[in-house]
């Protein structure tokens, strides 16, 4: 005799299972270019032990007391140069980046993304995915260089839903790409094509990465040699273009400093001015850390990095595009998530 299954009570209730979801995570924004959206931004986001790990009883007296109550304003300004009519870079950004991927993969496989702060949030998109049936998740951080401030802090907030949930999904995390094969040539690919379409020759590419406190660093956190390969893989991978051949150099530097502690170095800001110093009057500066335009490339670079260029005596300055939604940048991703959703997928 063989065994059938036996049909459901009439009364039982509705589940759902057995699909497989992608969360794709980037850092977060503001929900306007205003102070107070930005007031609530930053206080979770300074709130994070992974982001600022100076002892509570310590910081937020400084934080709720001093920033909270002077940075806010500073920062809707930078916001509000870069905000367009489908609102925050970053979020739309991503949004996109989730929304090419849920073609690429197919109807097989549910694609959502979120913030790690603001929204939409890790947990609601978590639950999102569950109530689709997915009992299988992926995490995907996207940030190509590990960092306990992003990468830990993403899985810290997944985990915090986890441990609210009964049933919980199957968890996988996408790992660093770093130094991956597919990132590497995509950045080559798309750097090139951007280099070879400027309306000047370079003398300097600058690669830019976000910085971080180097005590960070010295505690044994990996985020600086992870930036120090990807740039030299990059430089490697380009030292055959002409543009290299021809002379020009390939610079790695660090922004975004923030306080008065000692940052990675050399950093970004420094470095344009005493390249222009220097002599140099033609640069261009890219941000391979980042997978989506944001605050940090579109305020930063293009408007103060141009100023601080300039006014030290240079003269052509562009900033190159992140990867974005552009070919190379999503066939990156496809190929990167398809390798982790291996034996989940097709």
């Amino acid at each position: 005799m063989t065994w059938q299954p036996q049909a459901l009570p009439s009364d039982h209730p509705a589940v759902h299972s057995g699909n497989v979801g992608v969360l794709v995570v980037n850092l977060g924004t503001p929900e306007a270019p205003t102070p107070k959206a930005v007031k609530t931004y930053l206080k979770e986001f300074l709130s994070d032990r992974r982001v600022v790990e100076i002892p509570p009883i310590a910081w937020q007296p400084i934080l709720r007391g001093i920033i909270l109550n002077t940075r806010p304003k500073k920062s809707a300004h930078a916001y509000q140069q870069v905000w367009t009519e489908d609102g925050s870079p970053l979020a739309f950004i991503t949004k996109a980046q989730a929304e090419g991927l849920q073609e690429r993969l197919g109807a097989g496989v549910h694609v959502e993304w979120a913030m790690r702060y603001g929204k939409p949030t890790i947990g609601d998109q978590l639950q999102k995915l569950m109530d689709a049936g997915c009992d299988r998740i992926l995490l995907a951080p996207l940030y190509p260089q590990y960092s306990g401030a992003t990468t830990a802090t993403v899985v810290d907030k997944a985990a915090d839903k986890l441990k609210a949930m009964r049933w919980q999904t199957a968890l996988r995390t996408l790992p660093p790409y770093h130094d991956d094969p597919a990132y590497i040539g995509a950045l080559v690919s798309d750097l090139t094509t951007q280099l070879e379409g400027l309306d000047f020759t370079p003398e300097v590419l600058l690669l830019s990465f976000h910085g971080m406190p180097q005590r960070t660093h010295d505690l044994g956190d990996p985020y600086h040699c992870h930036c120090r390969k990807t740039a030299r893989l990059v430089s490697e991978a380009m030292a055959d273009h002409p543009l290299v051949t021809g002379g020009m150099r390939i610079e790695t530097s660090f922004q975004s400093r923030f306080g008065p502690a000692k940052w990675l170095e050399p950093a970004t800001d420094d470095t344009l001015e005493a390249e222009a110093a220097a002599g140099t009057k033609r640069l261009a500066i890219a941000a391979p850390g980042f997978s989506a335009d944001c605050l940090e490339t579109l305020e930063e670079l293009v408007i103060q990095g141009k100023e601080q260029f300039q006014d030290a005596g240079g003269e052509d300055f562009a900033v190159l595009s992140c990867l974005n939604t552009s070919a190379p940048g999503m066939d990156m991703l496809e190929h990167i998530i398809r390798r982790e959703l291996s034996g989940w997928t097709g």
